[in-house]
């Protein structure tokens, strides 16, 4: 009888490259179980644990503090060892008092502190939006979460100012809305993926490309640094009207 779904199980070799485990010394680590992030862009939490925040050295001592609910992320105490972390979600340890938010950066993604105030929310971007029954909008956010926006006059188009690929201000763990930021020119953004991962910087232009789809449209940006880079629409996270709402790495 063949093999029923994906693996369970994941060697250290081809772990995801921002993993920082040791390759070479053992063979076996923990894959992340299905969630809200895909395999390729999360860190288990008990890697978060153990090898990124060293708050144990062994698996063993790992899920103990995990188990026992010291743990939340996104204001949700998380009690499963292989619970997936990824980009945007907020990791809390009431215990110590700290708060970190999973951002890209060049070497992959990272936890970077946050005070608590910052604690208070999350930055989700609209994948995709469908109409529900009653013609009120549902927005299908990058981390698996759907918002429903309720008009009050569906035949109205003026009431939808929600387009893909804007971001979101949710509030944690009740998931209000508390802001929406729009993917435009002058909009503050951060790049999530390709050869400028990490980089963040002011939007000077969108450029659309005959023939390509709207995320493969070419975006440039300028860096606190005065450096212009560019990317494409796939890749820009919007983190701010025209400041960033969260703080962020500094830009090498």
């Amino acid at each position: 009888m063949g093999r029923k779904g994906p693996s369970r199980h994941l060697k250290r070799y081809p772990a995801p490259w921002f993993w920082p485990i040791k390759r070479k010394e053992y063979t076996w680590t923990v894959r992340p179980m299905p969630g809200p992030h895909p395999v390729e862009r999360c860190i288990p939490l008990l890697i978060v644990i153990r090898d990124v925040l060293g708050l144990a050295k062994t698996a063993r001592e790992a899920k103990i503090i995990i188990k026992r609910g010291y743990v939340k992320v996104d204001g949700v105490v998380r009690k499963e060892p292989k619970f997936p972390v990824g980009l945007m979600d907020v990791v809390t340890i009431e215990k110590l008092g700290q708060s970190f938010r999973v951002l890209p950066t060049p070497k992959g993604l990272r936890l970077h502190p946050i005070d608590g105030e910052e604690a208070g929310f999350k930055l989700c971007r609209i994948e995709d939006k469908t109409t529900v029954k009653g013609g009120h909008i549902q927005l299908n956010l990058h981390d698996g979460r759907n918002v429903l926006i309720r008009v009050a006059d569906p035949t109205n188009p003026a009431e939808d100012v929600y387009r893909t690929l804007d971001t979101l201000k949710l509030g944690l763990p009740g998931q209000e809305l508390l802001g929406h930021f729009k993917l435009e020119e002058g909009a503050y953004a951060i790049i999530t993926d390709g050869k400028n991962m990490g980089l963040h910087g002011r939007i000077l232009a969108i450029r659309e490309i005959r023939g390509l789809k709207r995320r493969r449209y070419e975006v440039e940006l300028e860096t606190p640094g005065g450096e212009h880079v560019r990317s494409i629409l796939d890749y820009i996270f919007v983190v701010g009207p025209g400041e960033p709402v969260i703080s962020l790495p500094e830009v090498g």
